[in-house]
């Protein structure tokens, strides 16, 4: 009667050619992959900041006093931080300064919970309303204070805030002043308007 052969594993030629093959089909495969994870990254990012504006809103509800979120520009991108009102006046720049107008929260930065994202704009934008302004290189467009103020009864400054994503993507956030609420729009590059994501 012949021998029976029994396998106890794989011979180094089997293993080389596994390696090889999933080495091949993953280069094949991430390269279409990766503009998803980065429209996935930057529109979670816009999705996050409109939920922090809108957290702001509550609050100023709750408390019954203004509630600002103050973007500030630095060397690296923008850090921002949600501020009530200490007396009674209105969140204001120099009263945060001073400390009249205290921090609720931590300070935050958008690229540091979404790598590769953060407020900016890409060259060339157009308005987002018709007959608006385009936003230039200017990401936080609330005016001059770069304030996005809530009122007691849920009124806000109107404004927008243009988050960029590798691979030129851009979304912006509306806010409406009459409701305090907030829109979200994606630049499609292709057609060169802003529509729903």
């Amino acid at each position: 009667m012949p021998a029976l052969h029994s396998s106890r594993g794989y011979s180094v030629v089997d293993l080389l050619f596994a390696a090889g093959l999933a080495t091949t089909i993953a280069s094949i495969a991430i390269p279409p992959i990766l503009p998803g994870l980065d429209d996935v990254r930057a529109g979670g990012a816009a999705r996050y900041v409109a939920g922090q504006l809108q957290h702001a809103r509550m609050e100023a509800v709750r408390r019954s006093a203004e509630v600002a979120v103050q973007f500030v520009a630095a060397d690296n991108g923008f850090s921002y931080g949600m501020y009530v009102d200490g007396n009674a006046n209105g969140v204001r720049t120099r009263e945060i300064a001073r400390g009249v107008d205290r921090r609720i929260g931590s300070i935050e930065r958008l690229i540091a919970q979404f790598p590769g994202v953060d407020f900016g704009t890409i060259a060339g934008l157009p308005p987002v309303e018709p007959g608006g302004q385009p936003p230039g290189d200017d990401p936080v467009r609330l005016g001059v204070s770069n304030l996005a103020s809530f009122s007691a009864i849920g009124t806000a400054t109107s404004g927008s805030l243009y988050v960029r994503g590798r691979r030129n993507l851009q979304y912006v956030i509306r806010i409406y002043g009459d409701t305090g609420k907030t829109r979200i729009l994606k630049f499609d590059s292709r057609s060169r308007k802003w529509t729903p994501p």
